[in-house]
């Protein structure tokens, strides 16, 4: 026996030196954070023989588009062992390569980031924000060696870190690979925090950490995190247990200051919120949308991911089909949660899915192209940068609206007509490839519609015509089984489609003009300056609102405007507004019944047992 434990010692102190031998290991420091630098070290030991490169990423978890981040990177220098300088060259705007070196190689690098929000880096005297794709260079072909990462900050001695990384002591932090580094975001700040734990059905305690970076008292913080309890149990009751959070712990890590860019941005373990207010008391229950649709993240996307999002490139952007599904579903639950909770009222919850509705139905994006086609082009839509315009208005509907559009109307179709719920749904998803983190694809989607439901012609139609195609659901029909009604807001108004008009020194110019609405139809378009509408002058929005008023839908009148130096004129035929609302059937003067009002209780109240 005591030979074994001698054998298992020595195995384990053996795995350990390998493992030591193979680290990649960062030092950071902020000796001029003021004007919003980093100083950053990488060491990367038993380099193989032959050129090494080493690249900032161009992709971020969370994010669908490229960023580079290597343009906030300068001074990159290489030494080896001893300190010598080796060569380095730039063979691209964002790799570095060293054609030369012994076994240890040693990079360093001046970051400077001033941009807090869950992408970007940012660093001041009071704090250092930190999304790691933006902030720290990688050796390309090293993905699977553990990271170790120390923080220098002995001048700030109230800042503290915050990190899903392991913590080794010491201001030192470590990731088992690359993947599990890069999704790691670090707040070091004077901050205050709250905790509490979750238990799962099987036992299993965890601690959900609520880490705020802002200028409020810790009395606030403490309550915020009693509402936030109350948002956490929702979510647990939709999916029945909590993931296995690696190391026991979650955390929200959130920054608010009003000139903070804004921003949520879900990790494995971890959420970056970005927020805008001066401090949390009196702004809580508007905060917390972002909260909520992150939070939702730790099973939707995080574990139930769709492929071609597993593993994460970081050399480019990542497309997938999926994202009406992971973001657009998550979407839905953010707000509905809120309230099951009690944090939003009912009319608050019709408000909300009459945004979704009206996007939908109303835009050119999700009239002409799918909720996939609408997935796949986040890899232009999310914050991705380009100067030049684009045409988005008119074949884009964001999959964030699309797809809780989608949520929406299959949560009622299993309420109505198999008594069913999405969470029923969520939890088969759950079980199957979430739990699992097998990456599905949209026919593994279909597959457990189908085996829920027990009714695969039902699953193959749905996906055939709102996932495959463009057809919507009759949402009137079903929001009306919760005794919600579904109509146009300004019936038999007059519409022209001109909206977002900049109006400036009596000008008014154009944005650009959507797909079918009178204006795009009357061939107006972006940077037309607008001069008359049946020979009354525009100047400002007044006027343009009482024009349109004074007529009705069928009209036909002149409008007169300049493009490029030139007068024109053309004919405008108003159509009818086609806005929609979503009202309680009981403000409309109808009978909410015993059926609708049961309904809508199963639906929108806590879930919570």
């Amino acid at each position: 026996m005591m030979k074994k434990i001698i054998l298992a010692i020595s195995s384990m102190a053996f795995y350990t030196a390998v493992n030591a031998q193979q680290e990649i290991r960062y030092e950071v420091s902020f000796p001029n954070a003021i004007h919003h630098e980093a100083q950053i070290s990488m060491t990367i030991p038993n380099v193989p023989a032959g050129p090494l490169k080493v690249r900032m990423s161009r992709s971020s978890p969370g994010r669908y588009a490229t960023h580079e981040f290597g343009k906030n990177v300068y001074n990159v220098k290489a030494f080896d062992a001893n300190g010598k300088v080796l060569t380095l060259k730039q063979p691209e705007g964002d790799v570095y390569e060293i054609p030369t070196h012994g076994p240890t190689v040693k990079v360093t690098y001046t970051l400077f980031g001033n941009w807090i929000d869950g992408t970007y880096a940012g660093f001041d005297e009071t704090h250092a924000h930190m999304n790691i794709p933006a902030t720290f260079a990688f050796p390309i072909g090293m993905d699977k060696r553990p990271r170790i990462v120390k923080f220098n900050y002995a001048d700030k001695p109230n800042w503290k870190v915050a990190t899903q990384l392991k913590p080794m002591g010491k201001d030192t932090y470590y990731a088992p690979n690359f993947q599990y580094f890069m999704d790691s975001p670090t707040e070091i700040a004077d901050y205050k925090t709250a905790s509490w734990q979750v238990k799962n059905p099987d036992g299993k305690v965890q601690t959900i950490h609520l880490v705020s970076h802002s200028n409020d008292d810790q009395k606030t913080i403490d309550n915020y995190a009693e509402m936030l309890k109350k948002m956490v149990a929702e979510h647990l009751a939709v999916w029945g247990e909590f993931p296995n959070y690696d190391y026991g712990n979650y955390y929200f890590l959130q920054d608010v200051y009003p000139d903070n860019a804004g921003d949520g941005m879900e990790h494995r373990n971890s959420t970056s919120i970005v927020q805008r207010t001066p401090k949390i008391a009196g702004y809580e229950s508007g905060l917390l949308g972002t909260f909520s649709h992150e939070y939702f993240h730790s099973w939707n996307v995080e574990r139930l991911r769709p492929q071609g999002l597993e593993p994460f490139n970081f050399e480019h952007s990542n497309v997938t089909d999926g994202l009406w599904v992971a973001e657009g579903f998550t979407q839905y639950y953010g707000n509905l949660l809120l309230t099951r909770a009690g944090f939003r009222s009912i009319d608050n919850a019709a408000q909300t899915f009459n945004g979704l509705v009206n996007q939908v139905l109303n835009t050119p994006g999700a009239k002409n192209f799918t909720p996939i086609q609408a997935s796949r082009y986040a890899v232009f839509a999310d914050a991705g940068v380009a100067i030049d315009q684009t045409n988005k208005v008119n074949i884009f509907t964001s999959y964030y609206t699309y797809g809780a559009a989608v949520a929406l109307a299959l949560d009622l179709r299993l309420r109505a007509d198999f008594k069913l719920t999405l969470d029923d749904y969520m939890r088969a998803l759950w079980k199957a490839y979430g739990k699992t983190e097998i990456a599905y694809s949209m026919a593994d989607l279909e597959k457990i519609l189908a085996q829920l439901t027990k009714n695969p012609t039902f699953a193959s139609n749905f996906f055939k015509n709102y996932v495959y195609s463009t057809n919507k659901e009759d949402y009137a029909k079903l929001l009306l089984n919760a005794g919600f009604v579904l109509r146009k807001s300004n019936a038999g108004k007059a519409y022209t489609g001109l909206s977002r008009l900049a109006f400036e020194n009596g000008k008014a110019t154009l944005s650009q003009t959507s797909v079918g609405t009178p204006a795009y139809d009357a061939g107006l378009d972006i940077g037309d300056i607008l001069l008359t509408i049946d020979g009354v002058e525009i100047k400002d929005q007044a006027t343009l609102t009482k024009v349109t008023d004074d007529h009705k839908p069928g009209d036909v009148v002149t409008v007169t405007y300049n493009y490029r130096g030139q007068d024109k004129s053309t004919k405008l035929t108003f159509g009818e507004n086609p806005a929609l609302e979503i009202v309680s059937i009981e403000k409309t003067g109808g009978n909410l019944t015993p059926a609708m009002q049961a309904f809508r209780d199963s639906w929108l109240n806590s879930q919570v047992k």
